[in-house]
């Protein structure tokens, strides 16, 4: 399906925004039939899973086909995801033709990611916040400020890179908790635990998991199943890469009190 006229292309590149930009997949298949219904095609049939989208329809008595287009990475953008929403809303009022839909659509898939230095400064409050959250003081949300800082910065670097999501999450991890530990070491900051906790915060699959949980009460259990296990790795790299650098940490300085 190539021709931006047709019906089954609006509504899989519609699928497809959505599943790129992490949808939960009740919401990806819904859309996708809503659209297609909406413009009277002929028929439509349509199988989502979390990184692969299988569709397949007749329209104007002539049969499309999409064996399968697989994306195999995603990244959360709600923005887009809610643009899309309202779009498809828009479709089924009868609000725009294939064509106007189209143009919209585009805009929609440009709509920007927040700017870094924004991205950098909310990734520190984040990190203050659930700091002092779990229980530490002001002077460890200050230290955990600063370090949520710095994730951000290393994580745009990595971005840059194409390095893989698990190596990713477990270099960054690592790092974040050797900038919190040094800088307790140096008197900033009272309970390294607490700092680190805030810190990490950014890197926590939260969506993933939630998403993945969503999905197992409307019966896609393997989208589900494939989310959880993403989720239960990352968690997994995380604490690996906190955990050595404490390991190390504590027998290069003699233990270190947490």
């Amino acid at each position: 399906m190539s021709d931006n006229n047709s019906i089954l292309e609006l509504s899989f590149a519609m699928g497809e925004t959505l599943l790129v930009n992490g949808a939960e997949i009740s919401r990806v298949q819904e859309t996708m039939e809503r659209v297609a219904k909406s413009f009277h095609a002929d028929a439509f049939n349509v199988y989502v899973i979390s990184n692969a989208i299988f569709a397949n329809g007749v329209e104007n008595g002539v049969k499309h086909t999409t064996q399968l287009k697989h994306f195999p990475n995603t990244a959360i953008h709600f923005g887009r995801i809610s643009a899309v929403n309202q779009l498809s809303r828009e479709i089924a009022a009868g609000k725009h033709s294939v064509e106007e839909s189209f143009r919209i659509l585009e805009n929609i898939k440009g709509l920007p990611y927040s700017p870094l230095p924004l991205a950098v400064l909310a990734c520190g409050v984040g990190s203050a916040a659930f700091s002092y959250l779990f229980g530490g003081s002001p002077f460890d949300a200050l230290t955990a400020f600063l370090c949520g800082l710095v994730l951000e910065l290393y994580l745009h670097f990595t971005s840059t890179h194409s390095l893989s999501k698990f190596l990713t999450n477990l270099s960054a991890s690592a790092f974040v908790t050797l900038c919190s530990v040094l800088l307790v070491l140096c008197g900033l900051g009272n309970n390294i635990d607490k700092v680190i906790i805030g810190s990490i915060i950014r890197l926590v699959p939260g969506v993933a998991l939630t998403t993945s949980i969503r999905d197992f009460f409307n019966g896609d259990y393997l989208s589900g199943t494939i989310r959880m296990i993403d989720a239960v790795l990352v968690g997994g790299c995380i604490a690996v890469g906190v955990g050595v650098v404490i390991r190390l940490m504590s027998i290069i300085t003699g233990g270190m009190p947490l």
